[in-house]
């Protein structure tokens, strides 16, 4: 059953009516924050029609919300329905994707590993398995999509980061890091344990496909390059991509096309894998 829904999804040349999609705005609860968190889906064609399709969860950056990849794409229901994708877009605060330790009403790890998931895959006509489960950011997001995937890669197969912030101790006084962590002078330990280019000794090859993408005016652009430099020492394969642009929505309007189509790639080649089983 699996094979033939996946397949579907992937393969099979569909032709979609215009607003074929479906947009849903949800609050999921979390148990581990006492809150709900809103969170808008977006359902294409194919899982409106029963298909089990791939998920793509997109994360926003600071002093973003659950609204920002729909407001500076407003074709994403038409993107979902191109690739076959559920998107998936959380509300997130300011939190950097990761459980403070100095604010219990800001754990987002948990949430976004423990408690959405779960919810979008019995609420939604998802494949649950890693194999066809993706993320990625930008900024903040970009900071969260590597940090999440790494330590969870059990969770998603692909990640990918735009602008992304891969190492939060270049920047210490800056973007709330502090009400997160606390101040960075006197909790320097919390601060190395939750910088995404110390997550890279969880990984082994293959566990994780990745893409990371940063403008040449970024101010972003150095840190982008020691983490690549740090993946290809430590034998983790990668996409790496540079493009003139700055840390703004232009660039990111057209660096989330790269993502996706990584992502497709990613999710077509299991599916491949799948069928000659």
């Amino acid at each position: 059953m699996i094979k033939r829904l996946l397949l579907a999804s992937l393969f099979f040349t569909v032709s979609l009516a215009a607003g074929a999609f479906r947009a849903d705005t949800v609050k999921v609860r979390s148990a581990s924050m006492d809150k709900d968190i809103p969170v808008i889906v977006i359902s294409p064609d194919l899982a409106l029609q029963g298909y089990k399709c791939p998920s793509v969860y997109l994360l926003h950056g600071h002093n973003g919300d659950y609204k920002f990849w729909p407001s500076i794409r407003r074709d994403l229901g038409d993107v979902a329905d191109t690739y076959g994708f559920v998107f998936i877009c959380p509300d997130a605060e300011n939190s950097w994707y990761i459980d403070s330790p100095v604010r219990k009403d800001s754990q987002y790890e948990t949430f976004m590993t423990k408690e959405l998931p779960p919810y979008i895959d019995s609420h939604y006509n998802t494949l649950e398995d890693k194999r066809f489960r993706a993320i990625s950011g930008l900024s903040m997001g970009g900071h969260g999509a590597l940090f999440l995937a790494m330590r969870h890669p059990d969770i998603w197969g692909s990640a990918g980061s735009m602008s992304g912030c891969p190492d939060i101790r270049v920047h210490p006084n800056n973007w709330n890091l502090e009400d997160i962590l606390g101040n960075y002078a006197d909790n320097s330990g919390l601060w190395d344990k939750f910088c995404v280019v110390n997550q890279l000794g969880r990984l082994q090859k293959g566990d994780l496909a990745m893409i990371i993408d940063c403008g040449e005016g970024d101010f972003m652009l150095e840190m982008n390059k020691d983490l690549h430099t740090r993946l290809l020492g430590a034998g983790l394969d990668h996409d790496f991509i540079t493009r003139p642009g700055v840390h703004w929505f232009d660039y990111w309007q057209n660096a989330i096309d790269y993502q996706l189509l990584f992502h497709s790639k990613f999710f077509k080649k299991n599916a491949e894998v799948l069928k000659n089983q």
